[in-house]
């Protein structure tokens, strides 16, 4: 699809000529060569020519969110989308192993209070939600508005049209009341695509049926038959029918209407967990029950689950849907939906992926049945998630499982050690299989080097950054390391790393070293700044004084500790990074205020000068390293310079 230029992205034309133009231009022979090299480095099973193709399209789409390089290749540590999906028929999986997956993100997820999106960016969802694999795309609600209808009916007609070559077209989805005109609304704008499918729904629960419907349970039975019906009669042969909370619903109740909507036509039933009241032992047995329930009735149509995560168990119950013969689960990307959520499309995924061979069938908790599976190509997991959350604006929450920013990210010294070593110690998928390249960014483990961090993973990361410190160097890095990580949250980049080698391994031999200084400055309030520093007797001064400002003040207090005069010639600062929390490099020139002189090669006099550098996420404290920096090397030029007159005079 990227090849072709069907990548739309808001603010991007076909993923930018920054990543499309390198993709054209990439040769077979490369991308299986690019392919190999990646996989062997994860040990896992190369895929065919058209899966590396995906994987390239995948990190194509990443590099237009900046995730990743344009040239780079997506491993994958799944076969999954190596394995054939099975042929679509509605009420009908051949495969008994396979779970289809029902993303919702553009209808319940976009319900979601401030997640409104424009006809467009449903369009661009929906395409990257083929791309990832998808069995069916509820696309929205089209009685809900004009828009909403265009936009069902847009994503019908363009991504429900779009076959690839293996055959695979999701089937895009309407939601509908059980009432006519919903239903026939919902018909029109889905019935130009390829698989078109008609999802209707009526509460079965006590309350809702008493309060909201203030129907019978006869009546419900009733208008629940009729809709599937009256979707029959429309020429539609998928047929999805929910009965709304069903988690709170009267199971022999559930049974008497699902088999009747069965009946009627309806080829999947799905079973949801409205309110997320459920927990999973008890809504994976309620699956297995109205399953049994239907006696022959239940192979002929698919079971479906849709979980809410009112108390953060929407993926756990989905998982155990499954387990108990769910072969379809609703859920949304990065699990945005009404009030705490849905399932996440991710979550599901990787569980399936991680434990579907091993944790099913035989071993899992009914004792009985197939390995699970699903079609998805998890490789397309983070430029979906990154898509959503940029149209929505819904933030993802940074230690959210899968896609969050810190799930590949590792602070604890411990968990460094680990990881440094083998990776497999605390993780257990690669954040390429998601479609993340992590490349040679934080030692290519997710290391982020914060106040937790050891002294091993510093030094691991210094040597990939070319510094070769002996050992007495490292220490006085890691020192400043911590003195630094405790204060700046999000841990020290290699910009903050390189800046305190700088300042600690390439600043002059310390005669003086800064302590602490504090000041006290403000509108009406004479700057004071307060200094500590250690001499080269190793007592610890502190010195007073006032100036202009903060950092003059601490200059003053400097000189008056030191003893040493000098001139202030030049003053810089810069950020290291970017952020309030950014790290700032300062930089100055001194010279003495006795005009200290060097020869110059012309034969003339010059007044010498002494720089020095600091670094802090402090501008007074990165100021006030930087000008004792420069003290000391004038102090020791000044020692060199007094110890070769004594020679020169004992010589004379």
């Amino acid at each position: 699809h990227a090849a072709r230029g069907n990548t739309p992205i808001r603010g991007f034309t076909a993923v930018r000529a920054i990543g499309r133009a390198p993709f054209l231009a990439w040769q077979p022979a490369a991308l299986k060569a690019s392919a190999a090299l990646a996989h062997a480095s994860h040990k896992v099973p190369q895929p065919k020519t058209m899966a590396v193709r995906c994987a390239v399209a995948a990190a194509v789409v990443s590099s237009a969110y900046g995730l990743v390089p344009p040239l780079a290749t997506p491993a994958r540590q799944t076969s999954l989308s190596a394995q054939k999906r099975p042929d679509y028929v509605p009420g009908v999986i051949s495969d008994p192993g396979y779970v289809r997956i029902f993303d919702t993100t553009l209808r319940d997820g976009e319900q979601s209070p401030g997640a409104t999106l424009t006809s467009n960016e449903k369009l661009d969802i929906a395409r990257m939600l083929a791309k990832l694999g998808v069995d069916i795309i509820e696309a929205g609600f089209p009685i809900a508005s004009p828009d909403d209808f265009d936009a069902v009916n847009q994503i019908a007609r363009v991504v429900g049209n779009e076959v690839d070559d293996d055959g695979y077209v999701p089937v895009i989805c309407g939601l509908s009341r059980a009432n006519p005109k919903d239903i026939e609304r919902a018909w029109e704008a889905v019935k130009p695509a390829v698989r078109p499918r008609v999802h209707t729904f009526i509460a079965t629960s006590p309350i809702h049926m008493e309060t909201k419907l203030k129907k019978t349970p006869d009546e419900v039975l009733q208008i629940a038959v009729d809709a599937v019906k009256f979707a029959k009669s429309l020429g539609c042969d998928d047929i999805e029918f929910s009965p709304e909370d069903a988690g709170r619903s009267d199971p022999e109740f559930l049974i008497k209407v699902l088999s009747a909507v069965v009946d009627a036509g309806a080829t999947t039933l799905n079973i949801p967990d409205t309110t997320g009241w459920n927990v999973p032992w008890e809504f994976g047995p309620l699956i297995q029950q109205l399953r049994e329930g239907l006696g022959e009735k239940a192979d002929r149509v698919v079971f479906s689950t849709h979980c809410q995560n009112d108390l953060g168990l929407s993926t756990a119950n989905s998982i155990a849907g499954a387990a108990h013969g769910a072969r379809q689960i609703e859920c949304t990307i990065n699990g945005i939906g009404e009030r705490a959520g849905n399932a996440a499309l991710e979550e599901v995924v990787m569980a399936l992926a991680l434990k579907g061979p091993t944790h099913f069938g035989a071993k899992g908790p009914c004792g009985e049945g197939p390995d699970l599976r699903t079609g998805i190509d998890p490789v397309h997991i983070t430029p979906t998630s990154n898509m959503v959350k940029e149209y929505t604006g819904m933030a993802v929450q940074p230690h959210k499982a899968i896609v969050g920013a810190n799930a590949f990210q590792h602070e604890s010294g411990i968990h460094q050690d680990g990881m440094i070593k083998n990776k497999q110690t605390y993780e257990i998928m690669t954040p390429e299989s998601i479609g993340l390249m992590r490349g040679d960014q934080q030692s290519g483990a997710g290391i982020v080097l914060g106040k937790h961090s050891g002294r091993n993973a510093v030094s691991t990361r210094l040597n990939e950054l070319g510094y070769d410190l002996d050992d007495d160097k490292l220490q006085s890095v890691f020192i400043r390391f911590k003195e630094v990580a405790e204060r700046k949250k999000g841990g020290l980049d290699d910009d903050d790393l390189e800046a305190l080698v700088a300042d600690e391994v390439y600043s002059a031999q310390a005669m003086w070293r800064l302590e602490r200084v504090q000041v006290t400055t403000g509108s009406g309030v004479v700057p004071t700044a307060t200094v500590a520093l250690t001499g080269p007797d190793g007592v610890e001064r502190q010195g007073v004084a006032m100036g202009t400002g903060p950092v003059d003040a601490a200059y003053k207090a400097i000189d008056a500790l030191t003893s040493v005069k000098v001139h202030l010639e030049t003053y810089s600062m810069e950020s290291v990074n970017a952020g309030i929390e950014a790290m700032a490099t300062t930089k100055v020139v001194v010279n003495p205020v006795d005009s200290a002189t060097s020869l110059h090669s012309s034969g003339y006099t010059t007044s010498r000068k002494f720089s020095g550098s600091g670094s802090d996420t402090d501008v007074v404290v990165s100021s006030a390293r930087a000008y004792v920096a420069a003290v000391n090397k004038l102090i020791r030029w000044n020692m060199r310079r007094a110890a070769a007159e004594q020679v020169e005079a004992q010589e004379a």
